[in-house]
């Protein structure tokens, strides 16, 4: 700020300066109060659009509260799946106002998404595209399994490479006796 202030200074002594004028009390004055008029408008365009953020409404996740607030009414939804984050992807994806609250009276965790109740159908479409991906990945073999399966048949391989070298110099002190 106190940068600014000082550009704006020698911004002024410098057109005054060039103009060949004096710098009477009369233009500081006038100058000073050219700048504070700019400064109080910068203040009141950040102050409006400050406001206008806070008035909006929330879109995505957000609590149980802040939903509550927009009185759209709720309804929800359990999951049982502990991949929650890949939910959140697909309704961000179909732009829903969620909550998520894990309940944590039952011994395998749930979790319970509260939805605005207009939100309905976009929340049926996206909830089964979150499903069909979750058995997708149900089906898919794990990284470990493929990687594990990749080593069996890299040591099977080295193996029976080693074997057939074994067998190769075997065959070559056999020649070199028989001659």
């Amino acid at each position: 700020m106190q940068d600014e202030v000082n550009q704006r200074v020698v911004a002024l002594s410098v057109r005054v300066a060039t103009k060949g004028g004096k710098m009477t009390a009369d233009v500081l004055k006038a100058a000073m109060r050219k700048w504070l008029k700019g400064h109080e408008q910068k203040k009141s365009i950040k102050f409006q659009q400050k406001m206008k953020k806070a008035t909006e409404p929330k879109h995505g996740k957000q609590t149980v509260g802040t939903l509550m607030e927009q009185n759209q009414g709720l309804t929800n939804i359990e999951i049982t799946d502990q991949n929650i984050k890949s939910f959140e992807r697909v309704a961000n994806k179909y732009n829903i106002d969620f909550a998520l609250t894990k309940d944590k009276a039952s011994e395998v965790p749930k979790y319970v998404v509260f939805f605005k109740a207009r939100d309905v159908d976009v929340m049926t479409a996206a909830f089964k595209e979150y499903s069909v991906r979750t058995l997708e990945r149900s089906k898919r073999p794990s990284l470990k399994k493929k990687l594990a399966q990749a080593v069996a048949k890299s040591k099977q391989k080295a193996q029976q490479k080693s074997q057939q070298h074994n067998k190769d110099r075997q065959r070559q002190k056999n020649r070199g006796q028989d001659r």
